[in-house]
């Protein structure tokens, strides 16, 4: 093993969620994971104020130095973390979910350019959020359900789309029946799909409801069907949930 070699495999043991005994990957830990509460901050505030406030802008280039420090790292010792010492790994783990997550996280300093750019940027600011997603890979936990949501991701994208079809088909039928104005309920399709999205969800904010039989009719439908929706994902993700623990215990015992 080369000298860059040995380094670059330090490098990735400190990167990666650390075990016991390395010191120095769990003060990058720790590091990391004060960043990304920090970095937080500035969504407690609003957009006007962030845009003012000058301790708002140090966080973000004191966090976003760290969290892009912290991708280049990874991208450095990606061959490491995929297996593999070939130039596909580099590409292969750019374009992982953890990596992606990782490259939203820094996105948000385009924010703070000054003149038009910074206004076009000023978008980004909610990507902040993301920044969440980087506590996954410092919980067991939630990478057990991040295994889980991999291993049944095929039966809830067919949920998801037939609950975005059915959504769908059920604003336009309530877009139909209810009257048009002056005294129309929906006054566009938009309306329609919303009405329909918080029936199926059983959620139900009583701001739009069908005035007509049949409208009021086709809400009950709705809600009784999204029991069903709610309840479809929930018992893969269990059954799922619970292979990956019995999965987990097996190796322990092991």
């Amino acid at each position: 093993m080369t000298k860059l070699d040995r380094i670059k495999k330090r490098i990735y043991e400190i990167v990666e969620a650390s075990h016991k005994g390395d010191i120095a990957s769990k003060a990058y830990d720790i590091m990391i994971l004060v960043a990304v509460i920090v970095g937080l901050i500035p969504l407690m505030l609003k957009p006007s104020v962030q845009s003012a406030n000058i301790y708002v802008k140090l966080i973000d280039i004191f966090t976003v130095v760290l969290f892009l420090l912290d991708y280049v790292l990874r991208v450095f010792t990606a061959d490491y973390k995929m297996g593999v010492k070939i130039y596909k790994a580099y590409i292969a783990y750019a374009f992982s979910p953890m990596a992606i997550v990782d490259l939203l996280s820094i996105i948000p300093i385009l924010s703070i350019l000054p003149g038009p750019a910074g206004k076009i940027f000023s978008m980004f600011r909610i990507f902040r959020v993301f920044r969440l997603l980087k506590l996954a890979r410092y919980s067991k936990t939630m990478r057990i359900i991040e295994n889980v949501i991999r291993r049944v991701k095929s039966q809830l994208f067919a949920v998801l789309l037939l609950t975005v079809i059915y959504i769908i088909a059920t604003a336009m039928i309530i877009y139909q029946v209810e009257p048009e104005a002056p005294v129309a309920t929906f006054n566009s399709f938009f309306e329609a799909v919303y009405w329909s999205a918080i029936s199926i969800t059983t959620i139900g904010y009583g701001d739009i409801s069908p005035q007509t039989d049949i409208g009021r009719f086709i809400t009950v439908l709705s809600s009784l069907v999204g029991v069903a929706v709610i309840a479809l994902p929930s018992g893969i993700i269990t059954a799922a949930y619970m292979k990956e623990i019995t999965k987990k215990k097996g190796e322990h015992e092991l």
